[in-house]
């Protein structure tokens, strides 16, 4: 093994390091959110469910494809989570769709249709997962094929990682 080969960041890029370093920073604060204080995650579909489960998300994780109205889900989302996060006033709920096209349209009718509703929801996580990750992926569904080389990255901001 070369020393170039032996130094190489997990996705093989000079700056995936970084890139990743980003992406586990959002993920690790996110997750501890959602295992500590129940905050919830929206995401797509199933598959996107079972990466972020992948990544230890071990908190509510909601799914918009499940055969509601997106007024139905909206509702729901307003009834079990409210405009606010109890414990600080924060964000009542992370929206997390995909950053291809259709995420982004969806990402869109959400934020309109809960800000009209008042429901105050964070877009950090997407907006760090879209910079960070572009090169390697547009959907949330790969981030479980990356757990392995995005895990220590997460772990080393998450104070109380997972066994």
């Amino acid at each position: 093994m070369t020393r170039d080969t032996k130094h190489r960041s997990p996705a093989g890029s000079g700056d995936a390091a970084l890139r990743f370093r980003l992406a586990g920073e959002a993920l690790a604060e996110a997750r501890a959110l959602n295992r500590e204080h129940a905050w919830p995650i929206l995401v797509e579909g199933r598959r996107d469910k079972i990466a972020l489960q992948a990544l230890e998300f071990t908190g509510p994780i909601e799914v918009l494809n499940r055969g509601w109205s997106l007024e139905r889900l909206i509702a729901y989302l307003y009834e079990q989570y409210g405009p606010r996060r109890t414990f600080d006033g924060g964000p009542a709920l992370c929206v997390l769709m995909d950053w291809d096209r259709t995420g982004g349209r969806l990402q869109m009718e959400l934020r309109r249709k809960l800000e009209s509703m008042d429901v105050k929801i964070s877009e950090e996580l997407r907006n760090v997962l879209m910079r960070a990750l572009k090169p390697e992926t547009r959907v949330l569904e790969s981030l479980k094929g990356m757990a392995y080389d995005l895990g220590p990255f997460i772990d080393e901001y998450d104070e109380q990682p997972l066994e």
